[in-house]
């Protein structure tokens, strides 16, 4: 058995958690769910939020709502940028955002920092 310190896990995910427990509460009620299955979740790439840290506080949060036992889905968006020199957008895996056309370090985010709450799977 592993007792988890809750310095581990950032607060800031509590909050995130909890704010998509709710709207996952809210929607469940507005169509007369019985219980919460699923959350679909989308995460991007560089999204500060982490899948381990949002499960833990789920799991805590969850308990005694309809939500409680909800398997979480996590679906990773890429990161996705746009050179402001030339106008070409690029994915990249390097933690250097060059410009692979004009390796102009201008950029821009135009993908990847998403966090939400994508759908909810019910039962009635």
């Amino acid at each position: 058995m592993y007792t988890y310190m809750l310095e581990e896990y950032p607060m800031h995910e509590l909050a995130v958690t909890q704010a998509l427990l709710d709207l996952a509460l809210k929607h469940a009620h507005q169509a007369d769910a019985k219980v919460i299955t699923d959350i679909h979740i989308v995460m991007g790439e560089l999204s500060t939020s982490v899948d381990d840290s949002v499960q833990f506080y789920w799991e805590m949060i969850a308990k005694g709502t309809l939500a409680e036992g909800a398997q979480l889905h996590f679906r990773r968006m890429p990161a996705e940028f746009q050179c402001m020199d030339c106008s070409r957008t690029y994915q990249t895996t390097d933690a250097e955002l060059v410009c692979p056309q004009c390796e102009s370090t201008n950029v821009r985010i135009i993908a990847g920092e998403e966090f939400y709450l994508d759908s909810i799977d019910i039962d009635k």
